[in-house]
């Protein structure tokens, strides 16, 4: 069997105009090297001015779909987004456990269209009870690590506390460090490893957290070490973010394919 490409294996949403989801992450593994093998968890309506409307799949269809890849493939890094459903996370978890041994990076977004869903405090619950104790990193932003991590209000305290579920690793994402810069922190169970500074980018381009953790998972499957991983895709990710294509009518859409432009 031939392993030189990594198998890279993405749960998450399709979004029609391919800015985020599972069109994004296929370009982000192509892009590294790797093969993507997918699975849907949700139906989306929009484009690239707005998410509008959200399906997620059944929960016994996601479970068949993961098992079809994991039982056939040698998956070398798994990537979770957006799941869309409480018993979804429970789905998943059933399959997971049976694979303790995949490197797991996880993308918590449960506020996909709406930002004010009531779904999202179950769905967080969930995912932190059942998901990121098999995690090797998850990578909140600093809305949802405050969301996650009721107990906790400043960023140190709330990645200690999402780290106590039993992930490895945390990378904070989009603090402000000044009026140009942001900072994304990489924490693990002893404290802060480190800091991360990145120019800002304006505009903001859509599907850029799941680019992110796609790399992560991508460089990981190719063997490299966490903070190695963490540190190439961001760059990775800002190159992307810095040659974003307007493709439609609202936000740009980051080019993970930025390299084979280049002259």
């Amino acid at each position: 069997m031939d392993t030189r490409q990594p198998i890279v294996l993405t749960v998450t949403h399709h979004d029609p105009s391919g800015s985020a989801g599972i069109t994004a992450d296929t370009e982000t593994a192509a892009s590294l090297g790797c093969h993507c093998a997918s699975v849907v968890t949700a139906i989306t309506v929009g484009d690239t001015r707005e998410l509008v409307g959200v399906a997620p799949v059944d929960d016994s269809l996601l479970v068949e779909q993961a098992r079809a890849v994991l039982e056939d493939m040698p998956v070398a890094a798994i990537k979770i987004g957006y799941l869309g459903s409480v018993e979804n996370v429970h789905a998943l978890h059933s399959v997971l456990r049976d694979y303790p041994d995949i490197p797991l990076v996880i993308d918590p977004d449960a506020t996909l269209a709406n930002k004010e869903s009531l779904l999202a405090p179950p769905l967080w619950r969930a995912m932190c009870d059942l998901l990121l104790p098999l995690a090797t990193l998850v990578a909140p932003n600093r809305r949802e690590a405050r969301a996650m991590a009721g107990e906790a209000d400043v960023h140190d305290a709330q990645a200690q506390e999402l780290l106590e579920t039993g992930c490895h690793y945390l990378l904070l994402t989009g603090v402000p460090a000044s009026e140009q810069q942001l900072e994304n922190r990489l924490y693990d169970l002893r404290g802060l490893v480190r800091e991360f500074r990145w120019q800002q980018l304006p505009p903001a381009a859509y599907g850029v957290c799941g680019t992110l953790t796609t790399a992560i998972a991508c460089h990981i499957a190719h063997g490299l070490p966490v903070l190695e991983a963490v540190n190439r895709s961001q760059q990775f990710t800002w190159s992307a973010i810095a040659d974003s294509r307007r493709l439609g009518m609202g936000r740009p859409v980051p080019n993970r394919l930025f390299w084979t432009c280049k002259n």
